[in-house]
């Protein structure tokens, strides 16, 4: 890689690595050290494919996709191993217009869906992309990518139940 390609991807990935560190955050329902593990992962196969990704135009959603298919690897890869633990892990303090509680509740709720579910969530909700891109990015087709939504929704819904309104009231 050339020194002046070497210093727009350390420029890119110093800009954009916050970004992806918080949509890993909610991938992961609260894990930072995954969630780090994950950035590191996207951010290095950037690196090896930078003189490529720069003609694609638009870097920064190519590293949100590279994101989510790492994160989706990476559930697939470990699923067999890991066991749910009652309790959360350390938590992002990004977000601080939210109130923790809320944060808390969320995260957990993002945790109890199925990774390609949470998946679908964070893009089209945390990411506003849109349908098309949301399947794009998962390989999938558009009317699998709107089912897992309203699945996702609705078991959302019930496992927060009324306790959301009572934390937004707050």
């Amino acid at each position: 890689m050339k020194q002046s390609s070497a210093d727009e991807f350390m420029e890119f990935a110093a800009g954009r690595t916050r970004h992806l560190f918080r949509s890993a955050c909610l991938l992961t329902s609260g894990d930072t050290h995954l969630a780090e593990d994950l950035v590191q992962e996207t951010l290095s196969r950037m690196y090896v494919r930078w003189g490529r990704i720069e003609k694609i135009g638009n870097p920064a959603g190519y590293a949100q996709t590279v994101l989510v298919r790492t994160f989706l690897t990476h559930r697939r890869r470990r699923s067999a191993t890991e066991r749910p633990t009652g309790e959360l892990p350390d938590t992002v303090a990004a977000a601080q217009d939210l109130d923790p509680a809320l944060r808390l509740a969320l995260l957990q709720a993002l945790g109890q869906l199925a990774a390609k579910d949470r998946a679908v969530v964070v893009l089209r909700y945390w990411e506003d992309r849109s349908i098309e891109e949301t399947a794009e990015v998962m390989r999938s087709s558009s009317a699998s990518v709107r089912t897992r939504s309203s699945r996702a929704l609705a078991k959302l819904r019930e496992q927060l139940g009324g306790s959301i309104a009572e934390l937004i009231a707050r």
